[in-house]
């Protein structure tokens, strides 16, 4: 495990910075796996990195502790835990991190509040996606709490737009898209005869149902069609039975949990993400990265990363007959899908690394102008010193 080194004041320069992840949980999605590349790609020499799941280890701590990375579990339940913020404030005053990190809004719910009572000096915070079932009262909480933020960061343009028009204020906000590590998603190309692949958490937003739908339409014209779907969550046992409604047992496999997505992609000859709301894909760049073609809903970010007829091909979400008529059209023009697929790769390259990714959250972990961001705040200058005092000796007594 990597050995914590002394902290410095602010002017050196070559003193190792306390970065200090908080997360709902640790399973398997986007946001998740996006924790596991920061701790393998951050830089040792320059950062000292921690994770805190609020809830459970998942399945993923393993994995950044396989880099060396210590993760702490707190073991929260889904719903309201206030004493969260005391636990996490404790936390903050022993261990003295230079940035908090916050991963999505429940994070911040708790997070937010002890770095801001405990001083820690800069705090920022990732919206991974559109708030998709937000009440008007979570926003207005979301819209306060981004007051606490330094630098909320957004991982498409999209999200950027519906955060300011939840009124957070544009000088907080900045996109840093997401990246996948090229080195593990080699160009393999689109394989002939393969199964038509989607790769999803399992959750109402996947809307893998909308895929499945489409299938039962793919049918009539390709008998032979066989879909796999790699993934698990609380829409399983329901997709089983669409599945079993429409007959299409043998030809769409819900295969749950699948370790080598790398090796799953390299064997499709087309890449299906049925989705009504998206951040940035991790698994759309995957399959890009591959060189697969791509059929995908135009929700959230999702046109950020296909270029309709030239990467892939954008439908509407919720419309099984768009998406079986554009599955259709690539089945039937696999010269099309081949040059799709050739020309995803090269995109992703360009824009979606996630070196580029890290290096960019890095530049704002050590930005010296953090702190000017921090001191002229609404809200937060002036009451913040006393009142943070005060409950700093609080939380350490």
């Amino acid at each position: 495990m990597r050995s914590n080194r002394p902290l410095a004041g602010d002017a050196d320069q070559g003193r190792c910075r306390r970065i200090l992840h908080v997360t709902f949980g640790l399973d398997v999605g986007g946001q998740e796996k996006l924790l596991v590349e920061f701790a393998r790609h951050s830089d040792p020499e320059r950062l000292d990195l921690r994770f805190i799941s609020l809830g459970s280890r998942g399945v993923l701590a393993q994995d950044i502790e396989g880099f060396g990375w210590p993760v702490t579990a707190l073991g929260a339940a889904s719903g309201l835990r206030p004493s969260l913020i005391v636990d996490l404030a404790r936390f903050f005053c022993r261990w003295r991190p230079d940035v908090v990190h916050t991963h999505d809004e429940r994070a911040l719910f708790y997070a937010g509040p002890a770095a801001w009572a405990t001083r820690v000096p800069r705090l920022i915070h990732t919206r991974h996606g559109r708030n998709f079932h937000s009440t008007p009262r979570q926003i207005t909480i979301g819209r306060q709490l981004a007051r606490l933020v330094d630098r909320y960061v957004c991982v498409s343009d999209d999200v950027k737009a519906q955060c300011v028009a939840e009124g957070i204020a544009r000088s907080r906000l900045l996109t840093i898209k997401n990246g996948i590590d090229l080195e593990r998603f080699a160009f393999s190309g689109s394989c002939p005869g393969g199964p038509i692949v989607a790769v999803a958490r399992l959750s109402p937003e996947k809307d893998v149902a909308n895929l499945i739908r489409a299938a039962a339409i793919v049918r009539r014209s390709d008998p032979d069609l066989r879909i796999e779907v790699a993934g698990d969550g609380q829409c399983l046992p329901e997709l089983r039975r669409l599945v079993a409604e429409l007959g299409l047992e043998g030809q769409v496999l819900l295969l749950g949990e699948v370790g080598d997505v790398a090796g799953l992609l390299a064997r499709g000859r087309l890449f299906v993400l049925p989705s009504r709301s998206e951040g940035i894909s991790l698994t759309l760049l995957e399959a890009m990265a591959r060189g697969l073609p791509v059929v995908a809903t135009r929700v959230g970010g999702t046109p950020e990363v296909v270029v309709d007829g030239e990467t892939g091909l954008l439908v509407p979400p919720g419309d099984p007959a768009a998406l079986a008529d554009a599955v259709l059209r690539l089945q039937r023009d696999p010269e099309a899908g081949r040059r799709m697929g050739e020309a995803g790769r090269p995109r992703v390259e360009r824009i979606f690394d996630v070196r580029r990714m890290v290096a960019e959250y890095e530049a704002l972990y050590v930005d010296a102008e953090m702190r000017e961001c921090r001191a002229t705040s609404s809200g937060r200058a002036g009451t913040r010193g006393a009142r943070g005092v005060a409950v700093q000796r609080g939380v350490e007594s």
